[in-house]
């Protein structure tokens, strides 16, 4: 925290007298602890001078956009080391890992001069870095001097790459997942257990009630006589991908022992798979809130903590004077223009004091977090090259139609019928020459909405679906004239030309989405939660990444794909005559293979979608040891119980909270004062495409007294609030709790925050008041 360097016996900048003006030193480090609340950074830092610049540049983006670069190509390596799918001499890819440690041990050291050092030593996250770095060298060596005398080993250290993603500070995201996983993995283990118990019991009577009948399985192998591949073939049922294949035996001998197998999958798939995601989904909220509310006390404190550093003493209440508080949103954000920057004033100097007071500063962070733009409406270039033309009773007619609702329900009309056309058969004279008509009504509409708004404005920077139909229908038109030209010049039909012009217009109809209300709602909440779900890309990656190398290391080279044309006796068996006659070799999953990276990922990604992964297991564990299938189960464990039951609740959570989302407080007094200001465009003005979203913002400010003159100094320029991207279920936790403290509230102290536990957010006697 940023407070830990004064608890740490940091000197303090210089101090001085409320009244006294903030020197530049104590500014910056007062921007920097409103941008370390901003973005919700939880960096303790010196705060002295010099340790407060070398701060501003480890949080610069060029830094950040550096580590993360490193981290792609450390983790990328994979691809080029043996078993490699592009093959790269051992020496290139351990120079490439040697500078990658190299930029991870500097990252380190620049992390170190800005922290203080009792609370560097003391971070787990920094001893895991160096630790993984010292292994790696190890490793390297080793390796290196065994190839160098023709031995082959294992390079281990690799399966510890994801270790530099998950501990650098910028990766708080993925690391407070795997903290919520690992904090919920107490109450998992008890379900788990319960459930693997259920599956013994279940296990042993089945050893009791086939394994003395003597039935036989599909391939001739006794059926149920040994305990632990009955518990094998028990725990793939639960996922259901072996049903109804293991209960057919026993089904034909009798009907009756179907009951068996009903009951077990009652139990262990449908009751304890529900136990499994309810257990998850409420301990997985639990500790998010409990993570939110120290984000909530802490983002507090830094802005108490900036605050204190630049108030000065007004009457009987101290405050931040107007030109202090401009010079320090200047600092946190260097390229606000001078409207956007006094818009946010007039907010928080409701009256027009010349100063900001407590209440109103410690939501600067919030104001500077929501995204507000700029809007410069312009006269569209018709009008200006020929007012009377575009002005004439014709051309407002035309102008009135396109701008109609009826016009958007016409083209949802011919989309909808586009697409039974394409659904018909492509080779009838009518079906083709259909699609040159869609074509030119599709071109019309671009043509009649450019002639309508101002093109600047249609092609906004982010107009996407205005982007998406005009380069669809453009490449859709260039690909079909160039189709029909190569048709024509010969009998040459090229089919690569034909699968680029049916996807194009295939994806037109995605159009459609737009113009239906409750489609757009929906499409806009799960862009809106993209930016979250993109944490469980991560923690996925890390997870199959780490499979993925110890899945190479022990089953690289026992499975072959071969082509088709190969009809030789060891194509049919994949390269291995330990599979002959199994169900991998019959089914031809040779290509299902760990040879390298990208063939390893696709397999892990089959054992996630978990059909047919027990014949995957059965294979590499017949061309290795039985032992191999702890290996697919473990990834089932984690990966499937796991990790996909935390994704699909933290999605219900992030959708449901996302869909209904109402506009903030902070949000609300911004809207407001646009209003108020006569400078602001309401949205429902918007909804015709939305055509001047985030057009070019003039640098003129709000010059005059009264209103009138303000909307002139503005010549043209509106505001409103942009979209709600930046929204998460995060940051509307956050807002939660931040609206139960008060300003006068600084909160726990700092070692208290830090151990914070999910009970202290609940009541500690729960009463129907309290609870409600």
């Amino acid at each position: 925290m940023p407070g830990a360097g004064r608890a740490a016996g940091v000197r303090r900048l210089r101090p001085q007298r409320p009244e006294e003006p903030p020197a530049r030193e104590d500014l910056l480090l007062a921007a920097a602890y409103v941008s370390d609340a901003q973005y919700n950074r939880n960096v303790p830092f010196e705060t002295s001078p010099r340790a407060i610049r070398l701060y501003y540049f480890y949080n610069h983006w060029t830094m950040q956009v550096a580590i993360y670069f490193f981290i792609c190509v450390d983790l990328s390596l994979a691809l080029f080391e043996e078993p490699a799918l592009f093959p790269l001499p051992f020496l290139a890819t351990s120079i490439a890992e040697v500078l990658c440690l190299t930029a991870f041990f500097g990252r380190l050291v620049h992390f170190a001069k800005v922290t203080p050092q009792m609370v560097f030593w003391k971070d787990t996250k920094n001893i895991c870095i160096m630790v993984t770095i010292v292994l790696t060298l190890i490793d390297l060596i080793i390796y290196g001097s065994l190839e160098a005398v023709n031995i082959h080993s294992i390079r281990w250290s690799r399966a510890l790459r994801p270790v530099f993603l998950i501990n650098f500070p910028e990766s708080r995201q993925i690391r407070r997942t795997f903290r919520s996983i690992r904090n919920t993995l107490p109450d998992i283990l008890y379900v788990f257990l319960l459930f693997m118990f259920s599956v013994l019991i279940f296990s042993l009577m089945a050893l009791k009630l086939f394994g003395v009948r003597s039935l036989k399985t599909v391939e001739g192998l006794p059926y149920f006589t040994d305990i632990l591949e009955i518990a094998f073939e028990l725990y793939v049922l639960v996922t259901t991908a072996n049903s109804p294949d293991v209960m057919m035996p026993a089904y034909n001998f009798s009907r009756w022992y179907s009951l068996y197998f009903i009951t077990y999958i009652i139990i262990n798939t449908y009751i304890f798979m529900s136990v499994f995601l309810a257990v998850v989904y409420n301990n997985y909220r639990k500790h998010l809130k409990n993570e939110i509310l120290k984000l909530a006390y802490l983002k507090r404190r830094k802005m108490i903590e900036a605050f204190n550093i630049l108030k000065v003493k007004v009457g009987t209440e101290f405050v931040v004077t107007e030109a202090q508080w401009k010079r320090l949103a200047k600092i946190v954000m260097p390229h606000i223009s001078s409207p956007h920057l006094e818009l946010l004033l007039r907010i928080s100097d409701e009256g027009q004091k010349g100063h900001v007071d407590k209440m109103n500063f410690l939501r600067l962070a919030d104001l500077l977090n929501i995204q507000v733009v700029a809007i410069n409406i312009k006269r569209h270039p018709l009008e200006d090259w020929m007012p009377r033309v575009y002005q004439s009773s014709a051309s407002l007619l035309v102008q009135r139609m396109v701008r109609h609702r009826i016009f958007v329900w016409v083209y949802d009309v011919i989309i909808l019928v586009n697409a039974i056309f394409i659904a018909l058969d492509e080779k009838k004279p009518f079906i083709s020459n259909a699609e040159w008509l869609f074509l030119s009504l599709y071109i019309i509409e671009i043509l009649l909405k450019l002639y309508t708004y101002e093109p600047r404005a249609y092609f906004g920077r982010k107009q996407f679906w205005n982007w998406f139909d005009t380069l669809i229908i453009i490449a859709a038109l260039v690909a079909t004239v160039a189709n029909a030209t190569i048709q024509s010049a010969g009998n040459y039909n090229s089919q690569q030309i034909l699968d680029i012009v049916l996807i194009l217009r295939i994806l037109r109809l995605l159009r459609i989405i737009v113009s239906i209300q409750r489609f757009r709602l929906i499409v806009t909440t799960l862009i809106n939660i993209g930016p979250t779900i993109l944490t469980f890309g991560g923690l996925v990656l890390v997870v199959y990444y780490v499979f993925a190398i110890i899945g190479m290391e022990a089953f690289q080279g026992k499975v072959w794909f071969f082509d088709p044309n190969f009809t030789t006796p060891e194509a049919q068996v994949c390269g291995n005559p330990a599979l002959t006659g199994s169900a991998f070799a019959r089914d031809h999953y040779c290509k299902n293979n760990f040879n390298d990276l990208a063939s390893s990922f696709i397999v892990l990604m089959e054992l996630t979608v978990v059909n047919q992964w027990h014949v995957l297991a059965g294979g590499f564990a017949l061309v290795t040891h039985q032992a191999a299938k702890l290996y697919f189960i473990s990834f089932h464990i984690v990966v499937v119980i796991l990790i996909v039951n935390i994704f699909i609740a933290f999605i219900l959570e992030a959708f449901f909270v996302a869909y209904s989302l109402e506009k903030s407080e902070v949000e609300t007094a911004i809207e407001k004062k646009i209003q108020e200001l006569g400078v602001g465009v309401q949205e429902e003005e918007m909804q015709d495409g939305k055509l001047i979203d985030n057009m070019d913002a003039k640098d003129s400010g709000f010059s005059g007294d009264d209103g009138d003159n303000k909307r002139k100094a503005l010549k043209g320029l509106y505001f409103r609030i942009a979209s709600k991207k930046y929204r998460t279920v995060d940051a509307l936790l956050q807002q939660m709790f931040e609206s139960e403290i008060t300003p006068e509230d600084e909160g726990p102290s700092l070692d208290e925050i830090l151990n914070l536990s999910p009970s202290d957010i609940y009541p500690k006697n729960p009463s129907f008041g309290n609870s409600a």
